[in-house]
């Protein structure tokens, strides 16, 4: 453009245009006379963000090239951010590092499921809060630490319980929800969900219809907390209470849907519900549910499909998924494949009868962890608790002589170690669980930096098992695996009590002061109340006058006096002191050595029939044998040589 015609930023500058609508026409109208000015270039791509046209900003950037993608690097990455596509967006803005890109890289970062990265970023920004504002950083960290719970990276997360500032807003109130729930505080997430509901409903800056959005996602979720906790009743009301067509987002309405299939209990026409719940994930892109939800949301497509009786649809598709997953693995989601894959093979049926159509899978898929659980659980059911112990043995010995990293993180598992020792306790075979949880235990602690989510669980778990062991390696290894815990954590209250077990005369007052005194623990306990109760109390002099009489009483040599004699009236008729009694007397007649049933050898056979454990009568040599029940078989009458002729008699007639 030439220097006499002035730019569009110089006429901006000069004018109150604050519709963009104006902004975007007055940009194009100078491009019209140059493609190539940058600035132009800029103004409109800012334009068309404004107005929430992110794919022709896109566009916009693609045909200014690469120049106006570095002038305006910040705006392109926010628009792929915006377009559904967080990937590329967290790349660009990882360029940059002022306040801007790390934003984008943040919320980019949360849309791809690193919620770690996310967490580094927004804690670089909340410690220099400049002109952000405080409550936005804290809500969002809030989603980013909510998340991590639910990946499973809840040891990332800094605070475990809301705090005061949580209860300020409705948005930091569900975020600490959904955290609380992610955790299993089933109970704790509900009054979450009640005060954030109702601070959105005291808000007066919003509109009845804004309210109405923003307690749509609060009431999806306190659906799901219902359903949980078992109050079928409570969670299919709210669900039919809102109007899942009316949710603007695709994911949330998909779920809100889904949620209210789950809430109506056992449906009535299964393939109605089996057309409600299917629907392709990916049709929910760019607002795609997080993988923790979109595993879900194919399992219950799996569940309805095996309601609808599509058994071999349902084993086809789960085999074919199977089969591209590496074996042994502990991803949830492929395990809970190998179940569905399971039932559908069984077509639906339970106990022993399930066991004749899965367990030939095993043969094809001897590593299949999920697979090898749901066997273990159906012999558990059936009783067969010998049979599960053996197999999971079997499968844990073959990994154990694996030298792949991988297989020997599946062998000393949290979740495999947890099911073996479950099931030697079931047997009564305590000293082979706490073998177990003494290798598990020692394998983790070799390898510091690795470690699943569930080893600090297991560790607590097997520091109790093997403070009952009497053997020393045990006691020491028990001894060691709580001075860990406690140097992690000294606030833990389970490990300082483990330790003190552990070794009372090497733990510190330090490393017990967490733990409540004695004198502060029976503070509150009513003694009087406690023996009013039931408590075992010394006998009074009446009741020790009482026990007295019952006693024989003693001579004065201190020897017992010897018993009186019984009464002739009390003596059977032919009692005679001088012979020894029978001592089958108290047994019935006929299981006296000296009873002899009528009949002879016939009577005799015949009574071992009724006597239980009783071995059966050897057969003489002249005896017909029996004809044994299942081969009783009516002939045909037949004529001719071969059948059996009646006999005629006397001035009878055929």
């Amino acid at each position: 453009m030439s220097s006499s015609v002035p730019t569009l930023t110089s006429l901006l500058k000069q004018t109150d245009i604050e519709d963009h609508e104006e902004i975007l026409k007055a940009a194009e109208s100078a491009l019209k006379r140059s493609k190539s000015d940058l600035d132009v270039q800029h103004v409109k791509v800012v334009a068309l963000l404004k107005l929430d046209r992110f794919d022709d900003a896109i566009q916009a950037f693609e045909d200014g090239g690469d120049k106006l993608k570095e002038k305006a690097e910040l705006e392109y990455a926010y628009a792929l951010y915006k377009a559904g596509k967080p990937s590329e967006a967290a790349q660009i803005a990882r360029q940059g590092g002022d306040r801007g890109h790390k934003h984008v890289e943040a919320q980019a970062s949360y849309r791809t499921e690193n919620f770690k990265r996310a967490t580094e970023l927004y804690q670089q920004l909340a410690s220099r809060l400049e002109d952000d504002a405080e409550a936005d950083l804290r809500i969002n960290t809030g989603a980013v630490e909510a998340q991590l719970e639910w990946a499973g990276q809840g040891e990332l997360v800094q605070k475990k319980k809301p705090g005061r500032e949580d209860m300020e807003a409705f948005e930091t109130a569900f975020n600490a929800a959904c955290g609380s729930i992610a955790r299993g505080e089933l109970g704790q997430g509900e009054v979450l969900l009640r005060r954030a509901r109702d601070l959105c409903n005291a808000l007066e800056d919003l509109s009845e219809e804004e309210k109405k959005a923003e307690l749509l996602p609060i009431t999806v979720q306190q659906i799901y907390v219902l359903s949980r906790q078992g109050r079928i009743e409570e969670a299919g009301k709210l669900a039919r209470s809102i109007d899942a067509r009316s949710i603007p987002d695709v994911s949330t309405r998909h779920i809100a849907a889904v949620n209210s299939v789950a809430a109506s209990g056992s449906a009535a026409n299964p393939f109605m519900a089996q057309r409600l719940v299917a629907r392709d994930i990916e049709s929910l892109k760019p607002d795609y549910p997080f993988h923790f939800q979109s595993s879900v949301l194919q399992q219950n497509k799996y569940a309805t499909d095996l309601q609808s009786m599509k058994f071999g649809g349902t084993a086809d598709s789960t085999a074919e998924a199977i089969s591209k997953q590496a074996s042994p693995s502990l991803d949830a989601y492929h395990n809970s494949l190998s179940v569905v894959n399971a039932a559908a093979h069984a077509r639906n049926q339970t106990g022993k009868e399930a066991l004749k159509h899965i367990l030939p899978l095993l043969e094809k898929r001897p590593n299949d962890v999920g697979l090898i659980l749901t066997i273990v659980q159906l012999y558990v059911l059936t009783g067969n608790l010998s049979s599960a112990i053996t197999l999971v043995e079997s499968f844990l010995g073959r990994l154990e002589q694996s030298s792949a990293a991988s297989e020997l993180d599946v062998r000393y598992a949290p979740g495999l170690v947890g099911t073996v020792t479950s099931l030697y306790h079931s047997a009564g075979r305590r000293a082979h669980a706490q073998t177990e949880f003494a290798k598990a235990a020692t394998y983790w602690r070799r390898k510091s930096r690795e470690r699943p989510a569930g080893v600090v669980h297991m560790f607590k778990t097997a520091g109790s098992a093997l403070l009952e062991s009497q053997e020393p390696e045990h006691q020491r290894l028990a001894s060691e695996i709580f001075t860990e815990l406690h140097e992690r954590d000294e606030s833990d209250r389970y490990a300082a009590a483990g330790l003190l077990a552990a070794s009372p005369e090497e733990a510190s007052s330090s490393q017990t002061s967490s733990l409540q005194p004695i004198d502060r623990l029976i503070s509150t306990i009513d003694t009087d109340s406690l023996e009013n109760a039931g408590i075992a109390q010394q006998p009074s002099s009446s009741n020790a006058a009482l026990a007295a009489k019952r006693k024989r009483p003693v001579a004065d040599d201190g020897k017992p006096k010897k018993p009186k004699k019984m009464l002739k009236s009390r003596m059977p008729k032919d009692y005679d002191p001088s012979k020894q009694p029978d001592p089958e007397r108290w047994l019935p007649l006929r299981d006296r050595s000296t009873y002899r049933p009528k009949g002879g050898k016939k009577g005799k056979a015949k009574q071992n029939l009724y006597s239980q454990g009783a071995a059966p009568a050897l057969e003489s040599e002249g005896s017909r044998p029996a004809t044994p029940a299942a081969e009783v078989v009516k002939g045909k009458q037949q004529g001719g040589a071969g059948g059996a002729k009646k006999k005629k008699g006397k001035g009878g007639k055929w």
